[in-house]
Formats: C-alpha cells, structure tokens, sequence
C-alpha cells in the first residue's frame, strides 16, 4: 500500500530556519596612560587636600585653645558693676587686663575682695604717705597729684586717719567717683594687696563706640 507521507530530508529541516548572524564584537577602548594618570593624580590631590583641611584644623583649634588659656590667664576680660568709676567707667562695660605687679599713681587695676572684683585706680604704693583734703584734693607724700580724670572731687566719708601711710606691700586706690566710691578710705575694703591683683585695666572692648584705652 502506498504511503501518502512526505519524506523530509535534512535539507529541508536545514532551510526552515534562518540562520542567525553573530553580534560582531565590540573593541572595549582602554584609557590611555595619560587619562590614567591625571585620574591617579586627581584622587592624589583630593587625599592630600582632605588631610590638609584635618590638620590646618586641628592646628586652629590647638592655637585657638592656647589663645583662650592665654587670655585667661593673662589678659582677663572683666566686665564693669557699680557706680565707682563713672566718669571714667560705667557700669556694662568690659575692659581688658594686663598682668603685672609694679603700678603707678593713676594705673586702674583690677583686684578681688570677698569673692568679687573690684576696679580702683592706684593713688600711692607702700610706704607713701597719702593726705587728703575736705575740697577732695589729693596729696601724695606732701604733693597734690593731677587728677583730670575726676569729674567732680569730694573727700566722702573715711573712716581712717589722714595723713596715711600705705602699709608695706599695698597699694592705695581710690575710685574716680569719689563720693560714692568704697575703697582704701575704708577699712572695709583697705589697701591692695599683690595677692589681691588681677591686673592692671588698659583697654575698653565693649560698647564698640567706645572701644579703645583706658586712662
């Protein structure tokens, strides 16, 4: 009996698919030595950069410590209370100190007493006599000292001896605001010992429009 299927030879399998092209290969373009090099150099300088900002900032931070301490320790920054330096201080300002212990008659130091500071300015050192005269004028060893920094003279109310003879390693203050000024007139406060010294006032920092020295 005779067989109605269709041979199919390997040639026809063959053509019933198309053949497949193959994806040409694409040349991968390495960078060349230049480009790897300024790229090598660009991450370089980024690391040295990084650390440079780390130490310049470590730096500023140990110098701005120093500085503080220093300051501190040397320079203190006070600020003013009271009435007993009007005319030449007021109350708010704040003025700088300079550490010392050798003063002249019209230094302004700063010094503590019963756990505040007060400023005073220095009339006479130990062994001075100092006189004082019902007019507010004041005498150091027999002679009148100019005093332009006083608005108004007055002699307040002592409640020591005139003449007065500082006592060793003292100093003699009086605040510029004679008539209400608590200071070496009264034995509550007395004379200025070295111990007591913060320094001597040289400079107003605040307000800004009066920013300048102090005399």
């Amino acid at each position: 009996m005779r067989s109605d299927r269709t041979k199919v030879t390997e040639q026809d399998i063959q053509d019933m698919y198309e053949p497949v092209e193959e994806a040409p290969e694409k040349d991968i373009e390495l960078p060349d030595t230049e480009t790897i090099r300024a790229a090598y150099e660009n991450v370089s300088y980024m690391d040295r950069m990084k650390k440079s900002i780390i130490s310049t900032t470590n730096i500023l931070i140990v110098v701005a410590a120093i500085a503080i301490l220093i300051a501190m320790l040397f320079l203190p920054v006070l600020r003013i209370y009271g009435e007993s330096m009007n005319g030449t201080l007021v109350s708010g300002d704040l003025v700088v100190s300079v550490k010392g212990s050798k003063f002249q008659t019209g230094d302004i130091i700063a010094f503590y007493y019963n756990n505040n500071v007060l400023v005073k300015r220095v009339i006479a050192n130990s062994g001075d006599w100092v006189d004082i005269d019902l007019d507010g004028n004041v005498y150091v060893n027999q002679q009148k000292i100019e005093e332009p920094y006083i608005e108004e003279k007055a002699f307040g109310e002592p409640d020591i001896d005139f003449p007065y003879q500082v006592p060793d390693e003292r100093v003699f203050v009086l605040g510029d605001n004679r008539d209400v000024s608590i200071d070496s007139r009264h034995l509550a406060v007395g004379c200025v010992t070295s111990e007591q010294i913060v320094g001597k006032i040289v400079w107003r920092v605040w307000p800004l429009n009066k920013i300048g020295p102090v005399h």
